[in-house]
């Protein structure tokens, strides 16, 4: 037989078939036989999609033929599986979408619609679905990788962390069986044993179970995870929280706690080492709960002592201590309590310390503080005088002599040097005759024209850090003594004189007290006391005493947690103005302008007070705000250039050193005031 003759007996064995299985499809419930020899796979999708009943699509990249054999009929359905897993083996897959089939390469399948499965019960066949696995009870990063390598590798697999899901794209029947292989690995890990505690602390002995029976061997090295086992303290049952995924693990914690847990072995004094608050707060705390008497730790404060062993506590305790025998006493050295009660009431007492014995939060305050002033004056008028004289003497004088503005034509004929600034014209010693014979041998006068304009903007930015409940201060200013009294005595005789002053210093200048108090919801309370005061510069040589101008701001407020608020502002607009005239000659138009003097002067100051506090619950969160800090005044310092002169060159100029390693921000974060 021929080649050409083989070939076209090859079609024929693969038409015959085809027409077969195309007659049989019409009716329903019938089966078919494939025989399908190196059959052009385009060709095989087209008849089985006929068979099937389905719109298929197919990918211009499919290309190749394909190989299907069945040993006895099948239904169209199972047929159109055959079909997909013969593609899936030759590297193509099928994608539904809303009615039509695609056939494209594996590798695009999960770029197209592929549907999403929601049931289990659809996890069937060789077709793409993605499914979304909820995790309850593992981690969806961890099985992220012991799931990858079971997807194909054309296919994809994601963790979504925020809620704990992964998400797999992949052929219908391999996600059905990575769906039994999560649901074997997420199961709770163990369960959670109380074990009571009737005669011991569980804060005491929770620490020595945990490092005994806990996650590492004596050699360091990690344990088993089947013999892994975690402890922890209830403080309100007293009790002990084990977990474990080996029971066995879990009996000998019961075991070695049963021992330990015996009547009178611990005794009647303990020693407890605090981690965050002060012993002595805590002990006088605890010295008014067992009184009852709220007065204890007022007096701890006010009559406290301290023992040789530099012990503190009470005259009450000193005394005895309170009903039954229990005390309470605080060791400043190592900030430790040392307790002598029963072990029911040392139980209740550790559960109150290990309330009161917490990190306390902190709170950054950045104040703003910003005035604008705006002065401005003007100064117009006329000055003269005159004298007559004649041969036998003086026959008169006259003028006039304002008192207003900044020159004066009396001093300044005294003393020429004393003229303010401005502009001013003056005449003296003229000679004019007058047409009766008299001789005026003196005239002087004074026009003065001055406009003045003072503008000044005071910017001030003062930070605080402080505890939580405590009160922080800042400074910023001059310490100026005001003289409150004085005496002399001018001595009698042979009695020296003694004369004496008394001073009281006080502080000029800008003043910030800040004490916040920190809300379960994350609000701050803050009581605020803003002061900004100055001297008035010509009160500084007054024999009273210089003068100070004073601004301040005393209130309560409720903030969020970094938000800015505006504590209280001033704006103040003054006007005044001033005439000095000659009666009548004064109010003639135009020309009374040489017989006054005008004077005008506006004043306005707004003044505005900004705070933004932020709370510090950690060491990550002031450690970044100190460091933003130190590398703006690095900044700032670096700006300066190098010191000295070209001629007299010097080092150069004084710079903080590094920070450490841990302290230094990512590169390129930019650095804020």
């Amino acid at each position: 037989m021929t080649e050409r003759r083989a070939r076209m007996f090859g079609i024929a064995l693969w038409a015959l078939p085809l027409l077969c299985a195309s007659a049989w499809a019409q009716k329903a419930d019938e089966v078919v036989s494939l025989t399908f020899a190196n059959a052009d796979i385009e060709t095989v999708i087209r008849a089985i999609g006929k068979i099937s009943n389905r719109n298929i699509l197919i990918d211009p990249r499919v290309k190749g033929t394909l190989n299907i054999v069945t040993s006895k009929p099948v239904s169209s359905e199972e047929a159109y599986q055959i079909m997909l897993s013969a593609l899936r083996m030759q590297g193509y897959s099928v994608v539904e979408d809303r009615g039509i089939v695609k056939v494209v390469p594996e590798a695009e399948a999960k770029t197209h619609s592929v549907p999403v499965s929601r049931a289990r019960s659809s996890l069937k066949g060789e077709r793409m679905v993605t499914h979304v696995f909820h995790i309850r009870n593992e981690s969806a990063t961890q099985l992220l990788a012991v799931v990858r390598p079971l997807v194909s590798p054309n296919n994809s697999i994601t963790a979504y962390a925020n809620n704990n899901t992964l998400i797999v794209t992949d052929y219908a029947d391999n996600v059905a069986r990575i769906a039994k292989i999560i649901d074997a690995l997420d199961v709770p890990q163990g369960d959670i044993v109380i074990i009571p505690l009737k005669h011991t602390s569980a804060q005491d002995i929770a620490p020595l179970i945990a490092k005994l029976m806990g996650e590492s061997s004596g050699q360091g090295q990690p344990a088993d995870p089947s013999q892994r086992a975690t402890v922890a303290a209830d403080s309100r049952l007293n009790a002990l929280l084990v977990r474990s995924e080996n029971p066995s693990r879990i009996n000998s914690i019961r075991q070695l706690v049963a021992s330990m847990d015996q009547p009178g072995a611990a005794g009647n004094i303990h020693v407890v080492y605090l981690k965050n608050a002060d012993a002595t707060k805590v002990a006088q705390t605890l010295r008014s709960v067992l009184t009852g008497d709220s007065r204890a730790a007022a007096a701890g404060s006010t009559s406290g002592t301290t023992t040789a062993s530099g012990l503190t506590q009470t005259a009450a305790t000193a005394a005895g201590g309170s009903e039954g025998g229990q005390m309470v006493q605080a060791d400043r050295s190592t900030n430790s309590l040392i307790i002598t009660a029963s072990e029911a009431v040392y139980n209740n007492l550790r559960s109150v310390i290990d309330q009161l014995d917490r990190r306390r939060a902190q709170v950054y305050v950045e104040a703003l503080i910003a005035e604008v002033t705006a002065d401005n004056a003007t100064e117009f008028g006329v000055q003269f005088q005159h004298s007559n004289l004649n041969a036998s003497g003086a026959t008169g004088f006259g003028g006039t002599n304002f008192s207003s503005g900044g020159s004066n034509i009396l001093g300044l004929a005294s003393n020429p040097l004393n003229a303010a600034k401005g502009v001013n014209l003056a005449v003296a010693k003229g000679i004019l005759t007058l047409p009766d014979g008299t001789e005026i041998l003196n005239l002087a006068m004074l026009a003065r024209f001055m406009e003045t304009q003072a503008n000044s903007n005071i910017l001030s930015t003062p930070n605080l850090l402080m505890l939580d409940n405590e009160e922080a201060k800042i400074v910023v200013g001059q310490n100026v003594p005001f003289v409150t009294g004085q005496y002399t005595n001018t001595g009698g005789g042979t009695t020296p004189a003694n004369p004496f002053q008394t001073i009281e210093r006080k502080d000029v200048g800008l003043t910030l007290k800040v004490k916040p108090q920190i809300s379960e919801g994350g609000a701050l309370v803050l009581q605020i006391f803003q002061e900004s005061s100055s001297v008035v510069a010509t009160s500084v040589t007054s024999t009273n005493g210089p003068t100070t101008n004073k601004r301040s701001i005393e209130t309560t407020a409720v903030v969020d947690d970094g938000e800015i608020i505006v504590l209280g502002g001033l704006v103040q607009d003054s006007y005044s103005t001033g005439a000095e005239k000659v009666p009548l000659l004064g109010d003639i138009p135009v020309l009374g302008q040489l017989f006054r003097y005008d004077t005008r002067q506006r004043t306005k100051t707004n003044l505005f007070v900004f705070l933004r506090p932020m709370i510090l619950r950690d060491g990550a969160s002031y450690k970044a705000m100190t460091t933003d800090r130190y590398m703006y005044i690095v900044g700032q310092q670096r700006s300066l250039g190098k010191a000295g002169k070209p001629t007299s060159p010097e080092g150069d100029a004084p710079e903080l050193p590094p920070l450490p390693p841990g302290n230094v921000p990512p590169a390129g974060a930019p650095a804020t005031q």
